[in-house]
């Protein structure tokens, strides 16, 4: 990371900042804005997080987390707060259309851009670009900027807390997309003061009744394999959504479970949302996931765990994923 003299001015004078991250923000998005507020107080800032949609509720624990505000429920306030800013803070994401609706009213107001980011293909959409494909986390990321600022000592227990979630939940608690810096930041925060147990225990430990019962119907009903392309499938219908109730994060991490199968090489997530058809993609090893995403469903991410989505029915995009294996069958059976 390089760090001029301009951006020094604007991290060490108090700017009005709005901290930005994408759409269905996960532990990585979430951990990173909040740590990114919390280390800009320090300094005098006055600041907001924003995101388009709603979070999981295990994050709410988060210091902060009360105050984000939700574009999809506080449109007209997030207006207001947007129009007064004069830096922008791009976390976890590398193109407007990551934000949806907050990208188009965003992209058009005046003010400075910071983008920190760890995702394939970026965008020009900052002043200051941070891009590293190689990082685990934007988290990670977050906390060399804090470091490649002087500001070590601002890595507070607060701000640790944060960055340890997007650690965490990025790596699938250390087990990929790790490097050997991912574990001398996580052993800095914790010798900071960051409780690593409280953490893990806030993302792992809280599930619900229906969390269970919901992932004891995926795992029973909705799984498929297909051992000649090394693949497992799990989808979910809008009939499921509405007998368990299913609200935003209660699918977060199914996916995983087909990976812990020894003999699958690729995991797939398929569920029907009210307006698309969307598909988490998972692999080992060299199987570029993000590669199958973009090509063929309007999707990107990273190589071993990538998102897209669908605009035709569930039944058709999953004929669709089934009909793709054939090709991906010799990186499939390596």
């Amino acid at each position: 990371m390089e760090f001029s003299s301009d951006l020094s001015q604007l991290i060490r004078v108090p700017q009005n900042v709005a901290i930005l991250s994408h759409r269905n923000p996960d532990g990585d998005a979430i951990g990173s804005s909040l740590a990114m507020q919390h280390y800009l107080a320090q300094y005098g800032h006055t600041s907001h997080v924003i995101f388009p949609s709603e979070f999981p509720v295990e994050f709410e624990a988060l210091p902060g987390a009360e105050e984000v505000l939700i574009w999809d429920i506080h449109t007209e306030e997030c207006k207001h707060v947007l129009a007064k800013k004069n830096l922008f803070i791009f976390l976890d994401f590398n193109a407007y259309n990551r934000i949806d609706r907050l990208g188009d009213y965003v992209k058009d107001l005046p003010g400075s851009r910071i983008m920190i980011d760890h995702h394939l293909y970026p965008d020009p959409i900052a002043d200051f670009i941070f891009s590293d494909t190689a990082a685990s986390s934007t988290c990670e990321m977050v906390y060399q900027f804090i470091v490649g600022m002087g500001d070590h000592m601002k890595i507070t227990p607060m701000v640790g807390k944060c960055i340890y979630t997007g650690l965490v939940t990025d790596t699938g608690s250390f087990r990929y997309a790790t490097n050997p810096n991912v574990y001398r930041i996580a052993a800095d925060l914790v010798e900071r003061g960051t409780d690593d147990t409280a953490v893990q225990d806030m993302i792992f430990n809280s599930q619900t009744e229906k969390n269970l019962r919901l992932l004891g119907h995926c795992l029973s009903n909705r799984m498929e394999f297909y051992p000649e392309f090394r693949t497992a499938l799990i989808w979910l219908s809008k009939k499921d959504y509405e007998q368990f109730n299913i609200q935003r994060g209660d699918t977060e991490g199914i996916v995983n479970y087909l990976l812990s199968v020894r003999d699958v090489k690729l995991a797939a997530f398929i569920h029907n949302q009210p307006t698309v058809v969307k598909l988490s993609l998972r692999s080992k090893g060299d199987l570029d996931v993000q590669e199958i995403c973009k090509k063929h469903f309007n999707g990107g991410g990273h190589k071993n765990a990538s998102g897209a989505y669908s605009h035709e029915s569930l039944k058709a995009t999953i004929d669709k994923f089934k009909n793709l294996l054939p090709e991906y069958k010799e990186q499939l059976l390596k």
